[in-house]
């Protein structure tokens, strides 16, 4: 198995509220609303911690699963959210974003 790397797509606006994480696509307008095992996903979907890490670390750690029926799943959000573009992955990390000149300083 390959290490897979999610990252939030630029196209996408989200907001957690009462706990639930609310996310669209600006690309097809999808909307979803994210359980708190995937909210988990979404907030650690840096770009350059492998999904296998963040299922082992984030997700076992705070919900009563095991490893594989918790990647098994995680594999099928991954899969769900980038169909609409929402989510990028890739077998590499993500290049760090550059900071612009005013971030710099």
């Amino acid at each position: 198995m390959s290490a897979k790397y999610i990252a939030k797509s630029a196209g996408i606006a989200s907001r957690l509220l009462g706990g639930e994480m609310m996310i669209m696509s600006a690309v097809d307008s999808t909307f979803f609303t994210l359980n708190p095992v995937a909210t988990v996903i979404w907030q650690a979907a840096d770009g350059r911690t492998p999904l296998a890490e963040i299922v082992s670390q984030r997700v076992c750690a705070e919900f009563e699963i095991d490893f594989d029926t918790a990647h098994r799943d995680a594999e099928d959000f991954v899969e769900e959210l980038s169909s609409h573009g929402i989510l990028l992955v890739s077998e590499r990390p993500f290049p760090e974003p550059s900071a612009s000149p005013t971030e710099a300083a």
